[in-house]
This record gives structure tokens, sequence and C-alpha cells, in this order.
């Protein structure tokens, strides 16, 4: 879709890299990186396959996704030295894990047989309080979430009894260490650590098709090319994991979230009918302003030319992500989104007081308050430190008042059919 809306792409500017990381990209440009750091099928099914004896990734859909990703990351990402290293650790962690979970799929058919039962998936524009209010959450007992540390090790099975003290957290707690190295100012803007709750988004990369890959590389063809699939690969592999990984330790609800689902519920809900809504709100400006100043900066760990693509306008400019709530609004009023599936929480109802916003929408989603879940989310946010690693700062829009008023109209039905307020 065209717009006119204001683009905050064109005057976001990147954070100043460590010297170590400036002077190990300048360096690079003076080797044949591609040569060095290859991201080639045949070098990366090799090398996944040599790493975990195995060699059965599965059917044969998953396959031209991955070339078509792959070909696209060399023909437009512009990646930089560390870039390329970083993409060819990624993609080996994605490849393994498909090997491992297709094995044990293969080896242990009863996985299939696991039902999800009731999934709740908190939705809404990034930003808008998602994170903290999975969380909180998480702390009800009647929620597992996807970690992710199982995220991008999920083999063997999670169990239980060493289900906190897992030695997969510390090694995914090393490749969060070396994102925070390159890129320090990544610890204010978004909870990554080892054992850190994540979006659905960062299980499903070994299904090679999703929404994901522009929101890490500038890759406009891949957008193109991902809106002309049938993205039911990818919520089956969605599906297919989570099975895998409930199958040795289960509760009694997923508690999922990802932003990026808002375009396409209908799909989610053909392989989940039963599953539950939360959707975050939060002033579309401010969040709107904060999404593109973390963007820019995943983009700047891989290159030098971060907005060059001028990927995820569906995510950046007013009228497009308007234009997302629309279509949410005509699922609710024609029912594909039912009454009782789904409840809105507004992100300053949530800070002014938590624990009552979190009542509300259990109650509105039928689901089980038990007062001790409740004690043990309130000890979680009374003990949880602000700002410990600094304030993500970024550039308010608000703050021109032609842009604002303008997006102020774009957002209008939005605000006002889900009471959201201004703040600013």
């Amino acid at each position: 879709m065209e717009s006119g809306s204001f683009d905050r792409r064109a005057v976001w500017e990147p954070e100043k890299r460590p010297d170590w990381v400036a002077r190990f990209i300048a360096l690079g440009d003076l080797l044949d990186i591609k040569s060095i750091v290859p991201l080639d099928e045949e070098s990366l099914l090799d090398h996944a396959t040599r790493n975990t004896g195995l060699s059965d990734f599965g059917d044969d859909n998953w396959q031209p996704h991955f070339r078509m990703l792959i070909r696209l990351i060399e023909e437009e990402a512009k990646l930089h030295f560390i870039g390329r290293i970083l993409t060819r650790s990624d993609m080996l962690m994605y490849l393994q894990a498909r090997l491992e979970i297709v094995d044990a799929c293969k080896k242990h058919p009863e996985i299939e047989a696991e039902t999800i039962n009731e999934p709740v998936f908190i939705i809404g524009f990034g930003r808008s309080g998602t994170t903290i209010l999975q969380d909180v959450m998480s702390y009800d007992p009647q929620f597992r979430s996807v970690r992710k540390w199982e995220a991008l090790f999920p083999a063997p099975p999670p169990v239980a009894e060493t289900y906190d003290s897992d030695p997969r957290i510390a090694k995914a707690q090393g490749i969060a260490e070396f994102v925070y190295a390159i890129s320090p100012e990544w610890k204010k803007m978004h909870g990554w650590d080892g054992n850190q709750a994540v979006e659905d988004i960062e299980f499903t990369y070994p299904a090679f098709l999703s929404e994901v890959w522009p929101l890490g590389f500038q890759i406009p063809s891949w957008e193109k090319y991902f809106a002309e699939q049938d993205v039911s690969h990818h919520f089956a592999w969605h599906r297919k994991t989570l099975k895998y990984l409930q199958w040795k330790y289960k509760k009694p609800h997923w508690l999922l979230k990802n932003p990026t689902h808002l375009p396409r519920l209908p799909q989610l809900l053909e392989f989940y009918p039963d599953a539950k809504f939360i959707f975050t709100h939060r002033d579309p400006i401010t969040s709107g302003d904060s999404i593109v100043s973390v963007q820019g900066a995943i983009y700047y760990w891989r290159t030098n030319d971060p907005w060059g693509g001028n990927v995820i306008a569906e995510w950046v400019l007013a009228d497009n992500r308007a234009e997302m709530w629309d279509k949410v609004i005509q699922w609710i009023e024609n029912g594909t989104i039912k009454t009782g599936a789904y409840t809105n929480l507004r992100y300053h109802e949530f800070m002014q007081s938590p624990m009552e916003a979190i009542e509300r929408a259990y109650r509105e989603l039928g689901l089980d308050v038990n007062p001790a879940a409740f004690e043990r989310m309130r000890a979680y946010l009374a003990s949880k430190p602000q700002g410990v690693h600094g304030k993500h700062q970024y550039k308010n829009a608000a703050e021109d008042e032609a842009v604002a008023s303008d997006e102020r109209r774009r957002y209008k039905r939005y605000q006002e059919y889900f009471k959201v307020p201004n703040e600013y």
C-alpha cells in the first residue's frame, strides 16, 4: 500500500558502534568475506548435518523458501563482516534445530498426538507492553512460554526437573552477549537474555517461511515473495514445535507473544481454533517511534545500510499500521474473532495498575484467577528493577505538530474503537 505517512526511517540515525566493531568491519572490507564466511546452500546444509549427525530435514516444502531466502540475503542485504558471521551462525542453528525436531517427531510419532489447549496469544504493536505482560503472566503456573534457549537449542526436549537450570540457558546467553557486545544499546531496548521468553518468530525460524526475515535483513524482495505464499507451512511448523516442546514438559496453556501475527489472525485460527487473544494497545505514535529505533538497531548489527531496502512499511508507516487494526476490527465485527476469545489491554492502564488490568483480562477470557498465582506475579513486579540497563531513548515524532496532527487523523478509528489515549 502506498502511503503519504511520515516515514521515521528517513530520520533515524544509528548509535555509534564500539571502536573494535567498527575496526573489524572496516578490515572485512579488505577481504573476500563471501568466501571466508559462505552462505550458500551446500555449505550450510553440509555443516548442519555434520554438526548433528542427522540428514532428514523433513518434507521438501521448506527448501524452496530456504533457497530463496539465502539468495536474497546475498543479493540485497549488504552484509558486512560481522553481519555475515552472525548470519551463518544463525542459519546453522536454525537448520540444526529443524533436523533435531524432525528426527524426534519421526522416532516418536506420539508427539503428533499432543494437544494444544486454548493457547493465549499476546498480540499488539511492538513496544505496546507485550514483553512485560508476557514476563509477568509467565509467573502464573497455568502457563508455559517458549524461552530463548529452547527456541535455539530444542534437543533434547525440555523437562520440568531441569527446566530452570538447563545448560542450554548459558549457551543461549553467550549468543546474547555477542550481540550486546556489538550493539550495547540493545540491552536497553529489549529483553533478550538466554532464559527470556521469546516471540513466536524466534522458534519458527526453522520453517524458513516467515515474516521474520525482513525484520532482520533489508531484503525487500522477500516481502513480496512471502505475501504470495501459503502461510499454512509456517503455522504447521509453529504447531509442530509447540507439540515437541510440551511433549516432556506440559502446562495447561501456552502463553505466546508475537506482534507480527496481527495481519494473519484468521490463518492462525485455522491451526488454533480455540486460541485466545490479549490485544495490547498503546498510543500508536509513541510505539511507531520506538519500533523504528529498535529495528534500525537490529539491521545495523548486520549492515552499514540499515534502512537501504525500505522494508517493513506496514510496521512503520501510519496508514499501513492503521489498516492492520482496521482488519482486526472487521474480524471482531464479522465473528472471525469471537466474543470471549479476546480482550483489550491498554498500556496506560497496565502501567497504572498492572494486576487490575491482568485480572480484568483473565476474567474476560475465562482464565483461572488463582490468588497464589497473582501473588507470584505481584512479587515479580515488585522485584523487577527499573532501567537497570539504562533507558531506551528515541526521537519523538509527536514533537512535530504537523506530523502528530496528520497521524492522529490516520489513527482516529483505531484509537476511538479501542479507547487508546494520546500520550502527548
